[in-house]
């Protein structure tokens, strides 16, 4: 939750890239926890939900018009993402990973561990997603999405 991040980098007096003091970086952060919530988090779930947990419960794959729907609607919302908070920055709030950045990341791995590389044909995003994989520590990103990328096993 948003909530609980916010309060435990408040709390335990985290990096200050996490939750810049700066506050136009601080603004950008909150901008992006805000709008990501109805685009970005609700368009990757709806596509997790849509090619992963629906056909699991139902039986039945998702009728292929209505993935397409589901696709186009995140990729809509990957498009804004790109233009309006990466732009030409190496992270969200500038040049030093976020919170917002972290989110970010953990929301689109959702469509990546069903096998939706949204990454594939987006360099601008690919680069983002290395450098952000980068700041945390690749062993310990890969440590953190180990059970999801494996969802498909199921």
């Amino acid at each position: 939750s948003i909530a609980i991040l916010l309060y435990m980098v408040q709390k335990f007096k985290t990096p200050d890239h996490w939750y810049p003091s700066d506050l136009q970086k601080r603004a950008r952060v909150n901008e992006y926890l805000s709008w990501q919530h109805v685009n970005i988090r609700a368009k990757a779930s709806k596509f997790f939900l849509s090619k992963m947990l629906l056909p699991l419960i139902t039986g039945q794959p998702l009728p292929p018009e209505k993935l397409e729907f589901v696709t186009e609607e995140l990729n809509v919302a990957l498009k804004q993402f790109e233009e309006k908070f990466l732009q030409d920055k190496p992270f969200i709030a500038g040049s030093e990973v976020s919170l917002a950045d972290l989110v970010a990341l953990v929301e689109l791995m959702q469509p990546v561990c069903v096998g939706y590389d949204l990454f594939e044909e987006r360099p601008k995003l690919a680069e983002w997603r290395r450098r952000v994989e980068e700041a945390v520590g690749k062993q310990l990103f890969q440590e953190a999405h180990e059970e999801i990328m494996n969802v498909k096993n199921l």
